[in-house]
């Protein structure tokens, strides 16, 4: 089974190329040089930033008898968990329609869950695989990013060369067996005006999380200090700016902690899978 967003007469080219106060993205790369350098070894770091015009996806692999509820939670949430695409068949380690990939080795950082608990995080999980686990492959926010930086909107995350602010906050998703649990989400300061830019762009990028879930005052979702994420970095809010917060790819990790699966593997935060699916194959009018 692929379930995949596609349109077929998106742009061919969206090589974008930017230069954030001096700091150049990692455009020199293609994806597939960049799973490479991920399988080698040589790259264990995020991926914000690299491969510009290409999709990175969030990454959640269950035993198929997990799999159907998470299918279902992904369904039911799809600002947090826009699918992708995922496995033809359990067992099986590529993803087709995103690329040549051995989903054992092309992500850059793993996350091991057992009993829903963080056990391990390791750069390759080939000793770990298993002929009855599925692959869930989700939107990432890095995909809006590079829109809006092409709007020339500051992100702030790559300015500072960080890993994009993310937060536990107070709200629901929709259980789906014994998937349940807070949505987790991304932040990013603008201006007003910048804002509201922001919103629009993103709107159209539905598989990619799409416009942001809340403008404003934190504490209203949730979140008690902006300046200590629960994940990633904690980034510059300038007095003039607010934050804007997107769901984020990294909720499944907390519907794992909820449904306590025996096994799970899922990407580290920031450490996405970096496909040969363009961007503007997501955008809709």
């Amino acid at each position: 089974m692929q379930i995949y967003a596609l349109l077929p007469n998106a742009e061919a080219d969206a090589s974008w190329f930017f230069q954030i106060k001096g700091t150049e993205m990692n455009d020199n790369l293609t994806p597939q040089a960049l799973r490479a350098t991920i399988r080698s070894g040589e790259h264990r770091g995020n991926t914000s930033g690299y491969c510009a015009g290409h999709v990175q996806c969030n990454i959640v692999i269950l035993p198929a008898d997990w799999a159907n509820d998470f299918l279902r939670f992904c369904q039911l949430n799809p600002k947090p968990c826009p699918l992708l695409a995922m496995s033809n068949k359990p067992g099986d380690v590529s993803l087709p329609p995103l690329g040549d990939i051995d989903i054992r080795s092309d992500v850059p950082s793993y996350r091991v869950f057992r009993d829903g608990q963080l056990r391990d995080e390791i750069p390759d999980i080939s000793g770990l695989w298993r002929k009855d686990l599925v692959t869930f492959a989700l939107g990432c926010s890095f995909s809006f990013e590079e829109a809006l930086l092409a709007d020339e909107l500051e992100v702030r995350n790559v300015t500072e060369g960080a890993n994009v602010p993310m937060y536990r906050t107070n709200l629901d998703c929709t259980s789906a067996g014994p998937y349940a649990g807070k949505m987790v989400v991304s932040m990013r300061p603008f201006k007003a005006a910048d804002a509201i830019r922001a919103v629009q762009i993103c709107t159209r990028f539905p598989s990619v999380h799409g416009a942001p879930i809340h403008l404003g005052d934190p504490s209203l979702i949730g979140i008690d200090n902006l300046a200590q994420p629960d994940y990633g970095d904690a980034v510059s809010v300038l007095e003039e700016e607010i934050p804007v917060f997107w769901a984020c790819g990294v909720t499944p990790q907390v519907a794992l902690e909820t449904a306590k699966p025996p096994f799970a593997i899922t990407h580290s935060p920031g450490c996405m899978l970096v496909t040969d699916l363009r961007n503007s194959q997501l955008a809709v009018m």
